[in-house]
């Protein structure tokens, strides 16, 4: 998901996705420890997106 797509969200909706993808991340993290993960280019983008959604809510609370 980009900026322009996460701008569009509420900050409530932006926190609910947060916690689907530390959720899914979590998942990915057990599986590679396990060694069934499938996709492993998928952590360092849900990494990213995380601090994507994360730096948007503190844009958010700074012009509050």
């Amino acid at each position: 998901m980009d900026a322009k797509k996460i701008r569009d969200l509420s900050t409530e909706e932006i926190i609910k996705k947060i916690e689907e993808n530390k959720e899914e991340l979590f998942n990915l993290r057990f599986s590679q420890a396990t060694g069934n993960l499938e996709k492993p280019s998928r952590i360092p983008e849900l990494r990213k997106e995380i601090a994507r959604m994360k730096t948007i809510i503190r844009e958010r609370e700074l012009q509050k």
